[in-house]
């Protein structure tokens, strides 16, 4: 292990500890009055919004394979590759912030639209990630660990913390998962973006707040990934394909 792989092993555990701390109290608050609120909406509603999510979330995957580049070349070291990481962040939170900035200023319906459209910038930016570490998206298992990535950054404390087991133990843990459990994951996506991407519904109040919910999204899903795939780089090295 070289100086820098040395400095981000202990950012890991810096970032580790950060991720299973217990959160804060008004985010207890919202979950349990968020999980009080999923509890009055009909099973039927909930089988619609999960089926949708799971589509929406599906077909962003196909689109983002399209559009994204393969792996990247070999022989590139983890400082090189956090550094290209670091500047593909700024580009797609600069795109999620005009994003979130233009249908927030357009009221209602519009403001609904940018649901679909930051949960694309997501979706892309993390096929970039999984190329620039030397991940191949083309494989099944790895569209898992990118869906897994995701919900590590939007999820409730109990479901960060099982999350985090699983990507922390990649290797093992990938044999056993079949799929998604699509429920759980649109309600914690759901409850953790929810508040704020209300109020970006208000008519000359949305526009602010789009941009800046949409610029931490992208901050927290930047640090979620890079973190988690270095993480993965210093137990393990992909495979090649």
């Amino acid at each position: 292990m070289n100086a820098y792989e040395q400095k981000v092993y202990e950012e890991l555990n810096v970032w580790r500890r950060n991720v299973l701390k217990k959160s804060g109290l008004f985010k207890q608050l919202s979950k349990k009055t968020q999980t009080k609120i999923n509890g009055w909406i009909p099973e039927k509603a909930h089988n619609i919004i999960t089926e949708s999510i799971k589509n929406m979330v599906k077909a962003t995957l196909v689109g983002s394979d399209m559009t994204t580049k393969k792996q990247q070349p070999t022989g590139q070291t983890l400082y090189e590759k956090d550094e290209l990481l670091k500047e593909k962040l700024i580009s797609y939170r600069k795109s999620a912030v005009i994003e979130g900035a233009g249908t927030g200023a357009g009221g209602f319906f519009l403001g609904l639209a940018d649901f679909p459209m930051l949960l694309s910038i997501k979706m892309k930016f993390l096929f970039e990630t999984a190329a620039i570490y030397g991940f191949d998206t083309r494989q099944y298992q790895e569209r898992l660990f990118i869906l897994h990535v995701f919900q590590l950054a939007f999820s409730s404390d109990a479901k960060r913390k099982e999350t985090f087991y699983t990507l922390e133990n990649w290797e093992y843990e990938k044999e056993k998962l079949a799929d998604m459990d699509w429920r759980t994951f649109q309600q914690e996506y759901r409850d953790y973006i929810d508040l704020v991407k209300l109020l970006q519904l208000v008519p000359g109040f949305g526009a602010i707040v789009g941009a800046y919910a949409n610029h931490n999204l992208l901050d927290t899903l930047g640090e979620t990934a890079m973190n988690a795939y270095r993480l993965r780089l210093l137990t393990t090295q992909p495979r090649e394909y």
